[in-house]
């Protein structure tokens, strides 16, 4: 899977994902730090890449309408410490089949994951 992370998820991620086989870049390495989300979005969008983000900018259904874009990773975590970022998103990584979720608007908060598709 082609991903980019957002500047708001810890840079250590980019190494467990690409260890276990995933394309990713980064916000920070294509030169986006601090610009506006819609930069961000065009630009992994552009790139066919799915974007991981904790930006609540993004978790708008129906501006994101899950089979318009190349999908998105919503992390919602109670403390969201940069550990427990890495722990969470590593092991659905690990354990769910993200390949399923092309195209979709995908929320994980720290027991739940919600799946949502087109139509």
């Amino acid at each position: 899977m082609k991903i980019k992370l957002d500047e708001n998820l810890p840079a250590g991620l980019l190494q467990n994902l690409a260890d276990i086989g995933h394309d990713v870049d980064t916000v920070e390495r294509e030169g986006l730090a601090g610009n506006p989300d819609d930069d961000v979005w065009q630009a992994a969008q552009e790139a066919g890449r799915f974007l991981i983000t904790q930006d609540l900018d993004f978790s708008d259904i129906r501006k994101f309408e899950p089979g318009t874009h190349c999908g998105i990773l919503l992390v919602r975590l109670r403390t969201p410490g940069r550990m427990a970022l890495r722990a969470r998103v590593a092991t659905l990584f690990a354990t769910c089949n993200v390949s399923e979720w092309d195209r979709c608007f995908v929320v994980a908060t720290d027991h739940k994951l919600r799946v949502r598709r087109a139509g």
